[in-house]
């Protein structure tokens, strides 16, 4: 559950991001939200994600006081969110498969489940045959289908979606909500910022309308929006579109997402693709993971430096982080 409690966000050079905000996201809900550039979004975003704390109010996410968090905790309390960005943010020297381990791996998983487990999301996605390549090697729909995976390996039981379907095509923007669709319909909460006002249109879940920090509308349906919502349908003109025929016959299935393929990979060496890698592995990213969140007994606030690896991982990507 996320709930916004009097929440208020100023930033030190005066901007005033969020003015006492109340919201509460239950357990379950696909909430859309939505509202013109500069509107407090982002803010929003970054307080949930614990990035930004709130100068006044109170915000408690999956049982977490985030005003009251130590650093310390943070890594615990964002290891039951999936993060899905609208660059995607993926590792480019590391395939598909690796990309979607690394989240498990990263909060200690045995390789034994994560065997289990990544195949099984890939395959979610749409993305089993695409288990060894590279994220240079596919199209943008599918690299956010990626992202997508590696936010739900963990089972998180709650998804953030920051525009994910922003750099991707009009027709792939509609698949991907779609999937996060029946991911919500398995009982995960999703909270979804976009622009595309034809997919807020036509999937049916709640719209929060921010403008100037406040939120100024709540409507539990797409189908009963404020008319002065149609001004941010004007200053941002939606470009994803669907076969309308084919989008309002088709309902949501509820998969099981509980259940875990058992198989593990293998790989047929006399098939085996020219684009196949091993899993990376190097001493600085067995570091990082090992360190990764790990509790003390010191109570004084601690970080973790991901310098090293992310040093490291600038100098793989050519000076791109």
């Amino acid at each position: 559950m996320i709930e916004f409690i009097n929440v208020s966000k100023t930033y030190d050079n005066g901007t005033q991001a969020l003015k006492d905000v109340n919201i509460k996201i239950n357990d379950g809900e696909f909430v859309f939200i939505v509202g013109a550039s500069g509107a407090g979004k982002s803010t929003f975003l970054k307080i949930i994600m614990r990035e930004q704390v709130p100068n006044k109010g109170t915000v408690m996410i999956n049982g977490y006081n985030l005003n009251k968090m130590k650093k310390k905790q943070i890594p615990l309390f964002r290891r039951t969110l999936g993060i899905v960005f609208q660059d995607f943010r993926l590792i480019n020297t590391m395939t598909v498969y690796d990309n979607v381990a690394f989240a498990m791996r990263v909060i200690g998983a045995k390789e034994k489940e994560i065997r289990k487990r990544v195949p099984y999301i890939l395959s979610l996605v749409g993305l089993s045959s695409k288990a060894r390549h590279l994220p240079t090697q596919l199209s943008g729909g599918e690299q956010q289908r990626v992202a997508l995976a590696r936010a739900l390996v963990n089972n998180a039981g709650l998804i953030i979606a920051d525009e994910p379907t922003g750099n991707v095509d009009p027709e792939m923007s509609y698949e991907i909500v779609d999937l996060l669709n029946h991911i919500n319909a398995n009982g995960t909460t999703v909270v979804m910022v976009t622009h595309e006002h034809n997919l807020v249109r036509h999937f049916h879940h709640r719209v929060i309308t921010i403008d100037q920090g406040a939120v100024i509308s709540d409507s539990d349906d797409s189908d009963k929006l404020p008319e002065d919502y149609e001004k941010y349908e004007q200053m941002y003109p939606s470009e994803a579109s669907a076969d309308t025929e084919t989008a309002e016959t088709q309902e949501a299935e509820p998969v099981d997402i509980a259940e875990i393929i058992t198989e593990e990979i293998t790989v047929d060496e006399d098939k085996e693709s020219v684009y196949f890698a091993q899993p990376n592995s190097d001493s600085e990213l067995e570091e990082f993971i090992a360190n990764y969140g790990v509790d003390t007994d010191d109570e004084s606030d601690t970080e973790i430096d991901y310098s090293i690896y992310l040093e490291s991982l600038t100098e793989e990507n050519g000076g791109d982080k």
